[in-house]
């Protein structure tokens, strides 16, 4: 049985001590990071090393957003708009918005799915506020809930039409944060009802949707004043479980963020402890993997559910899968041209 940890590792080859390691722990899914990428052939032994460490088809993570947050790109692999570009198009031309971003979505799978990773960590469901900090920025589809919503779904359903499998992110809400989680805790002082009006709808919409669902390190005080929402019983359960209703697997952020405090191990225990699934781990470091591994254990129970769930869900994506057209990368140049975003 798998464990219950996501992690990634050090650079673009698997090294003989990671490899014993992942053999050792199982870990339940792996995840890349750009200094793991050089090749499309080097990605592809890297995925398959990954797996090989584990004797399953066990899932393949990465951040392929658009925008500033890629970790494929040139020159093998195609840029991606941002998420906001589409939110401007959509101003303009809702049709040829939804249509440029199908196509987008459908090419980045494409991508994913010829170097064998077939999980990608999004849609971003998070509602973008005026005056936030720049971390979630562009990378949201906008600040109307509605909207986030629509096109959110329609970026993970695109993904899915060509295999790949989405994480809903970041649960129960990022769009908030004056500061950036990857370098200190954020605090959202919005009350209970602002909240689940505008922050926690679209991730409602899109509950059903997504089997995976990664959390944000923020502070909710009027849910749980002392603990982050990663490691808050009460955010997990009532809210992301309960309000929000979402009953996938529930991966943590980052455990390497400095959102976080304390040593590695004890955020991931404590993150375990609130209810989440899995917890992830991206930096590739062996000696906070190894802590990390002293406090995780098997999947068992309500999370094995859901994991096995998350498994045939992405397992029916690849099996359904249709390539994007030939002319795909043509009309998608096209749209983002005759709009005025290219």
């Amino acid at each position: 049985m798998a464990q219950a940890a996501i992690f990634g590792c050090a650079g673009p080859q698997l090294a003989a001590d990671e490899a014993a390691f992942f053999r050792d722990f199982d870990p339940y899914g792996f995840i890349l990071f750009k200094r793991n990428v050089d090749t499309p052939e080097q990605v592809r032994l890297l995925v398959d090393a990954l797996r090989h460490t584990v004797g399953r088809d066990a899932p393949v993570l990465i951040d392929q957003e658009g925008g500033r947050v890629q970790r494929l790109g040139p020159p093998h692999w195609r840029r991606y708009p941002a998420a906001d570009v589409f939110v401007r198009l959509d101003k303009v031309d809702p049709e040829a918005a939804e249509a440029a971003l199908r196509l987008s979505a459908a090419l980045m799978a494409a991508d994913l799915i010829d170097l064998g990773i077939d999980v990608d960590c999004l849609p971003l469901a998070d509602v973008r506020q005026a005056g936030a900090h720049d971390v979630i920025g562009d990378r949201a589809f906008g600040g109307d809930p509605v909207t986030v919503a629509r096109l959110a779904r329609i970026q993970v359903d695109a993904l899915a039409s060509v295999g790949v499998t989405g994480v809903l992110k970041h649960l129960p809400g990022h769009g908030r944060s004056m500061v950036d989680s990857h370098a200190e805790l954020p605090r959202v002082d919005a009350d209970r009802d602002t909240l689940e009006a505008v922050d926690f709808a679209p991730f409602k919409a899109l509950a059903d949707v997504v089997p995976y669902g990664m959390t944000g390190h923020l502070l909710f005080p009027a849910f749980d004043a002392d603990r982050p929402s990663t490691q808050s019983p009460v955010v997990v359960n009532e809210v992301i479980r309960g309000a929000i209703g979402f009953d996938g697997l529930l991966m943590t952020d980052d455990l390497s963020m400095e959102a976080l405090g304390g040593a590695i191990e004890s955020r991931a225990s404590a993150s375990l402890k609130a209810g989440c699934d899995l917890v992830l781990h991206c930096n590739g470091r062996m000696d906070e993997m190894v802590a990390i591994a002293g406090e995780v254990g098997t999947l068992i129970g309500p999370a094995a559910a859901r994991a096995a769930r998350a498994d045939a869900e992405r397992m029916r994506a690849r099996a359904a899968a249709i390539p994007p057209s030939k002319d795909a990368a043509y009309r998608l140049e096209t749209l983002l041209a005759g709009l005025g975003t290219a």
